[in-house]
């Protein structure tokens, strides 16, 4: 053998290895609920009419989109569709009415407009609803939103609801930000619970139902839907989304990447205030954080400050947004990526960079600077009235970071015999 077959092998084999390990890396170590409803041959919707809460982001671990499967079922039959905000394709923009359609052969009804809880008119060609649909996370996220309200309107219709399961993308072990006060709930805080919250959407459909978190009936006794859950296999609360071996598809405009999703959770609420830009309008939404007054030095104390939280890296840049707060200017500030420690704390980064701000720029946070109507929906997203009096009226950092954590520890207690995971 010459000795240039001798070196095209070994370069062969090293190619070989070389995909095989990468193909083994990446190869899906979760099997989604939906996967596992198709391994058994759809045992639990046989014979049945459905109806399914969906969207692009609902799909098998091989990418084919579940209502796409559905719809060529001949074992049970698609009678409808169900949209979230952002509608079927999640490219309709946050607070934009998502207009009702067909697909799939079937009518696609919005619940993000007219009708933000399922009508007795979309239902009543269905003997059961199907869920399969990608949620981030986050409280304020309406996906959860539109979920109970869907529970809210079965458990009425006497109809059952199925969820298919699928992971956090946070995993199931980080918890952060104040529970949501009762007083204050709303589409974007819908139950009371933290703001990252560490369930899968299943946990936290069980956890509401068995709860008493559904609203309530004429008799004022809260809802209780039949509910049926496919879990996922192969999955732990110490996965992070990266370590499922599944691929991320956007969930909505602004959440293209899983780095938007912990980028959301850290600098999202902190948008509402409408005092510096988070990076909205550019092609890393969430993950930038500044304004064009920032000096050098201010942006390097915002860094640290966000630093200390643990889990985030970052650097100072500049960037320019084409939509949101201050389209079209240069901003001085702050890059920040995540890193997969699952320990990292997204939503107190936030208050973290906030109260640094406060520090560096008090004039920002005067009812001159932020509006009533910024005031309102900063108070609703958080959903505590403790955290919002305490920031803007300058309560003491260790003030604001307690109202930050209101709740967490019951949370927790209250929810370990919800959980379908281990870690």
């Amino acid at each position: 053998m010459l000795l240039s077959d001798l070196i095209f092998n070994k370069i062969r084999v090293l190619v070989i290895v070389f995909f095989t390990t990468f193909t083994f890396v990446n190869a899906a170590t979760v099997k989604l609920g939906i996967d596992n409803l198709i391994d058994s041959q759809f045992e639990l919707i046989k014979g049945k009419r459905v109806a399914l809460l969906t969207n692009s982001s609902g799909r098998t671990g091989s990418l084919e989109a579940t209502a796409e499967v559905f719809s060529r079922q001949k074992s049970f039959t698609l009678t409808s569709i169900l949209m979230p905000e952002h509608g079927y394709y999640s490219t309709v923009p946050a607070g934009q009415n998502v207009e009702s359609d067909s697909l799939f052969g079937v009518p696609a009804y919005s619940l993000y407009g007219k009708n933000r809880r399922p009508t007795w008119a979309m239902l009543k060609n269905s003997d059961i609803v199907v869920v399969d649909i990608q949620d981030i996370g986050i409280r304020s996220y309406t996906y959860i939103s539109t979920l109970i309200n869907v529970m809210d309107a079965c458990a009425e219709l006497n109809k059952p609801v199925l969820i298919l399961d699928r992971p956090n993308p946070f995993g199931g072990l980080i918890v952060d930000g104040n529970v949501a006060d009762t007083s204050l709930l709303s589409f974007v805080s819908i139950i009371p619970i933290p703001y990252v919250h560490g369930l899968t959407i299943a946990e936290l459909a069980q956890m509401a139902n068995e709860s008493g978190w559904l609203p309530k009936d004429k008799n004022g006794i809260p809802r209780k839907v039949t509910l049926q859950i496919i879990p996922m296999t192969g999955w732990t609360r110490s996965m992070e989304w990266e370590q499922t071996g599944l691929i991320w598809l956007p969930t909505s405009p602004n959440i293209p990447t899983v780095q938007a999703v912990r980028g959301a959770a850290t600098t999202g609420v902190i948008g509402e205030l409408a005092i510096v830009s988070i990076g909205i309008g550019t092609s890393l939404p969430f993950q930038y954080f500044g304004l064009p007054a920032l000096k050098n030095s201010e942006s390097i104390a915002l860094l640290t400050a966000v630093k200390d939280t643990g889990g985030i890296e970052g650097v100072i840049t500049k960037f320019r947004a084409t939509s949101g707060k201050y389209s079209q200017e240069d901003c001085n500030g702050l890059f920040i990526s995540f890193v997969q420690n699952g320990n990292y704390k997204p939503y107190s980064a936030g208050i973290n960079l906030l109260l640094m701000l406060r520090k560096l720029h008090p004039e920002l946070f005067t009812p001159q600077s932020i509006g009533t109507a910024q005031q309102s929906m900063f108070k609703k997203v958080t959903a505590s009235p403790i955290l919002s009096k305490e920031l803007l009226n300058f309560g003491t950092d260790q003030q604001v970071r307690a109202a930050s954590q209101v709740g967490i520890s019951d949370f927790l207690e209250k929810r370990e015999k919800f959980l379908l995971y281990k870690e």
